[in-house]
């Protein structure tokens, strides 16, 4: 079953080591409010990228690293105490309170500027990436993990709009301009994309849907989506 997040950081863990034993990185991640409940083989969401417990301590899990995953995020500027942004998998009872996010990183991005409007914080990211395409104003998107929406679409960049608690409750309290970003593009923003721009028949089916461990925990939004892509059939034609 794929497992899936909020966007919603349960907490700031700390990075204590990271270590390359042949093919993979072996990371250390001091923390505690992960680990309630937490068991060997279980994911966790670290700065928006899955991650699979393969060790656990009274305050920290350890998880091992691809070097392609390494290189394709963040993960390839980490230094020892590096702050990062900690969510479980998503659970039967617990609220879907973010959106859909599956802990696959898309692309990084560059904040590029960080600008105080109010009682909100502007952040510009340039993400020149072929994924750009899938990212909307008003639709969701994860920064390193974090559940947020889209302000603003420009050329090769967009903006988000961030209020002062959600800075204060993930590593955004450390970024500065000029840092790189996980981006992680919407998942059902994907799809409307595709059904749009293909002539092909939708491949959106219930049976999918149960494969890939959608279609209990999500339903609600599921049907949402069918209402929309019927809507969107209509104007198709039309």
């Amino acid at each position: 079953m794929i497992k899936i997040f909020t966007g919603i950081i349960e907490e700031i863990g700390s990075l204590s080591d990271i270590k390359r034993e042949s093919d993979l990185y072996s990371l250390r991640i001091s923390c505690s409010k992960v680990l309630e409940g937490t068991k060997r083989g279980d994911s966790i969401a670290t700065n928006g990228v899955c991650l699979t417990v393969t060790e656990l301590g009274q305050d920290f899990y350890k998880a091992d690293v691809m070097v392609e995953t390494i290189n394709s995020t963040t993960f390839k500027n980490l230094k020892r105490g590096e702050k990062l942004n900690l969510e479980r998998a998503l659970s039967p009872s617990k609220r879907l309170d973010g959106h859909i996010v599956q802990g696959h990183v898309d692309g990084l991005g560059e904040i590029i500027s960080i600008l105080n409007h109010g009682n909100e914080i502007v952040y510009r990211i340039k993400f020149d990436s072929d994924n750009f395409k899938y990212i909307a104003p008003k639709g969701s998107i994860a920064l390193d993990g974090i559940s947020l929406t889209v302000s603003k679409v420009g050329e090769k960049y967009f903006e988000v709009s961030i209020i002062p608690t959600t800075i204060r409750d993930t590593n955004l309290i450390n970024k500065k301009v000029g840092d790189m970003i996980n981006i992680e593009t919407d998942i059902i923003g994907r799809y409307v994309y595709n059904f749009v721009n293909t002539k092909t028949e939708s491949k959106i089916t219930k049976s999918f849907l149960l494969e890939n461990g959608f279609w209990e925990e999500i339903k609600w939004k599921l049907i949402l989506l069918k209402k929309l892509l019927k809507l969107l059939k209509r104007a198709k034609l039309s």
